[in-house]
């Protein structure tokens, strides 16, 4: 009987050990293009110290990038699902696109905030590429961790 008691505890210890283990798809709600903006824009208000004026030249061009990475990404999607990978030259009209957007976007930022605010808006941008490309390599290295224990 105390055999039977421990085998049935170990089948539901087990049991719920490996259903915390499964994945789960947190779906993050989806804003739209104007309302992300306006929480960018608030948290650069907090951050830089913006005046309204400044927030009302800020916004359209966040809410233009925003709904130009939306339409991008949702493509690139699309692209994924069909299996279907794009050519160098695609690549390149897409990486060179993405660089005249940012140095407009620094430009037009150089020409709405003050000095001091344009110094800690380049220094809040170094430090969120850092951070991205540090997520990208952990993203990576997971990864291969996983390819890795497949093979064995």
């Amino acid at each position: 009987m105390k055999n039977l008691v421990s085998i049935v505890v170990f089948v539901f210890a087990f049991t719920f050990t490996t259903q915390a283990q499964k994945k789960r798809n947190h779906k993050k709600p989806q804003l739209s293009a104007e309302q992300h903006a306006d929480l960018m824009v608030k948290k650069m208000t907090l951050s830089l110290d913006l005046s309204e004026k400044q927030q009302k030249q800020i916004k359209p061009l966040l809410t233009s990038k925003i709904a130009e990475r939306k339409a991008f990404m949702e493509k690139r999607m699309e692209a994924k699902k069909e299996d279907k990978k794009p050519t160098t030259d695609e690549i390149y009209a897409v990486k060179s696109k993405m660089l005249d957007n940012q140095i407009t976007m620094r430009n037009s930022m150089k020409n709405i905030l003050n000095k001091d605010q344009f110094e800690k808006f380049e220094k809040m941008q170094k430090r969120r590429k850092m951070m991205v490309l540090k997520k990208m390599k952990e993203r990576r290295m997971n990864k291969n961790n996983w390819k890795k224990r497949r093979k064995q």
